[in-house]
């Protein structure tokens, strides 16, 4: 009987093993594979337990513990106001969690008590600090009252009464005793008008207003120095008004009357 032949007598019978090293260099795989086997239900409990034990810690440490309570407050941003005013006014629960600290109502009691702020962010600043940063409001117009002067915004906001007058900020005269003006548009809106046409001026016109006199919501008059006037108009187009002006002063340096209040037909006068 034939023996294998020469070519089956040279193979070598294969034998499962591991693969080879070139497949996959500097990496050792191990052979057979491990296969994943998922946490059993021990396990289950013991990382349920784990996740419970880690929440209770931490909310533990953020309303129990001392190391995140209130100890400091600090007011940022005042200009005409003082730090300590701020933070008095704020009225912060001191020594309670940090966490629990109503942020909302305690800008209201900024802003409720200390009408010069505009506006106040409140922030928590871990480990135990509130801080405030304040953008206080600027006066556009005084009004003249008992002897003394009552700040105005650019919104028309009374906020503070001074006595004496903020440089470089003009008079605001409400001459709208005898005008219907009040009935319809009200106090607060017309004092508005009056400080929007103020702010839509640019510097160089500005610093030579001294009183913005509004009549009615379409009757506001700028006078300047030098005797001079300005019939303004409505607040509207009040940008383009502007324009128009800073050019005629230019133009006619010697006019007494300015009409800008149609900027698309303006008018000088030299009596």
């Amino acid at each position: 009987m034939a023996g294998p032949t020469t070519a089956r007598r040279g193979e070598k019978k294969s034998r499962p093993g591991p693969p080879s090293a070139k497949a996959s260099p500097g990496r050792r795989l191990r052979w057979p594979p491990v296969p994943f086997r998922a946490p059993g239900r021990r396990g289950l409990i013991i990382m349920a337990v784990l996740v419970v034990l880690l929440g209770a810690s931490g909310a533990w440490a953020l309303y129990v513990s001392d190391w995140l309570r209130v100890a400091h407050v600090e007011a940022t941003g005042t200009e005409v106001l003082t730090p300590r005013e701020v933070v008095a006014a704020a009225d912060a629960p001191m020594d309670t969690p940090l966490i629990s600290v109503n942020t909302d109502a305690v800008a209201r009691r900024v802003k409720s008590r200390l009408p010069r702020v505009k506006s106040v962010d409140v922030e928590r600043s871990w480990p135990d600090t509130i801080g405030l940063k304040v953008t206080e409001r600027t006066p556009e117009l005084v009004m003249r009252e008992h002897g003394k002067f009552v700040e105005v915004d650019v919104e028309g906001v009374r906020f503070a009464t001074v006595a004496t007058a903020p440089k470089d900020v003009p008079l605001l005269d409400l001459a709208v005793s005898d005008s219907p003006g009040p009935r319809r548009f009200g106090i607060d809106r017309l004092r508005r008008a009056g400080a929007e046409a103020a702010r839509d001026l640019p510097t160089a016109v500005h610093r030579d207003v001294r009183t913005v006199r509004v009549r009615s919501y379409d009757s506001i008059t700028l006078e300047l120095t030098g005797g001079r006037t300005v019939a303004w108009g409505s607040r509207e187009q009040g940008a383009e008004k502007a324009k128009v002006l800073t050019a005629l002063l230019k133009a006619a340096r010697d006019a007494r009357h300015f009409d800008v209040s149609v900027p698309s037909a303006p008018a000088v006068s030299r009596s």
